[in-house]
């Protein structure tokens, strides 16, 4: 068996597929079938593509219901769900609270505290309304926008990795610009891995992560932040206050699902250091390495992990 790699920009991000076959062709297949499916699901959920599903539900906002494949209806389920279970910490309406903020590192005015409370008022995963007979999605509010940003990556690679175990691929790795989901071992015979990056430098890691069928999904601010009255904020927002997060550079999950890893992730991130780790520690097969705004590293319970000695 040898190890073949892909590499796409794929859903506005650095994709790297790579699975091992006995001979080059069949490898291709292999990578191009995973390639076409993150193509399929980008053109289903990207609210930047003005034809696909999300596109067409924010645009008639408030307006009327929109029709909705079982797909997307079954994700729509599971992102409402895992809203419930994080207490509102996760959530794809956070739409109209991201379209106050800037977080290209650039100058920066903080909006005002009554533009940020006008917001909230369009922003709950109540305010979503399934009708799952008749397979159509509608909202209480004309300004509710969803995104699939904080579950789109990891719902993909789920998908590529389904898809390729139907078809017969043994092992294989799906790398989402440093978010991993792995099965199988490599070549010789060891597991996957995953490095966890020093916030401060990205090449550089601080410990390794086996995987052993599974994935992990790290939310930071290492590319998207922006510093305001010497404070430096993250790109991630609380859908509850409206406020960017501080105090936390990175939150990495591990669990059985790409998809349950992407969404945790921002659900920790917001929840803070001790109840983000309370939290993950009271569900099963799931960890987190959380590191924090002075670069101290936080462990939930039964993680395995290697050290990095220098």
């Amino acid at each position: 068996m040898k190890a073949f790699v892909r590499q796409e920009k794929l859903m506005g991000t650095a994709f790297s597929l790579g699975v091992l076959a006995q001979d080059k062709k069949k490898a291709n297949q292999w990578l191009q079938m995973g390639v076409d499916e993150i193509k399929r699901i980008e053109n289903l959920l990207s609210e930047y593509q003005p034809t696909s599903i999300t596109s067409k539900i924010n645009q008639n906002a408030g307006v009327k219901p929109v029709g909705i494949d079982t797909e997307t209806m079954a994700l729509i389920e599971r992102s409402i769900a895992i809203s419930k279970l994080t207490k509102g910490d996760f959530d794809i309406t956070v739409g109209a609270l991201k379209a106050l903020f800037n977080f290209k590192n650039t100058d920066f005015e903080m909006p005002s505290n009554k533009r940020i409370q006008e917001a909230l008022k369009h922003v709950g995963y109540q305010n979503i309304v399934l009708d799952k007979q008749n397979l159509s999605i509608a909202f209480t509010s004309p300004r509710i926008k969803i995104s699939f940003n904080a579950i789109g990556k990891g719902y993909a690679s789920d998908m590529v990795k389904k898809l390729w175990q139907n078809n017969g691929v043994t092992s294989g790795y799906i790398n989402a610009s440093g978010d991993l989901t792995a099965f199988g071992k490599k070549v010789d015979g060891s597991h996957w891995n995953i490095g966890i990056a020093n916030p401060d430098l990205k090449d550089e890691a601080l410990l390794h992560l086996p995987l052993v069928n599974a994935s992990v999904a790290t939310s930071g601010d290492y590319e998207q932040h922006f510093i305001w009255k010497g404070k430096r904020y993250s790109h991630n927002i609380n859908p509850q206050t409206g406020m960017p997060l501080t105090g936390i550079k990175s939150v990495t999950v591990v669990s059985p699902s790409a998809e349950l890893s992407d969404a945790l992730a921002t659900a920790v991130y917001v929840k803070g250091v001790a109840k983000g780790l309370e939290f993950v520690n009271q569900l099963p097969k799931t960890y987190c390495v959380i590191i924090n705004a002075e670069n101290k590293l936080f462990f939930s319970e039964k993680l395995k992990y290697e050290k990095i000695t220098v």
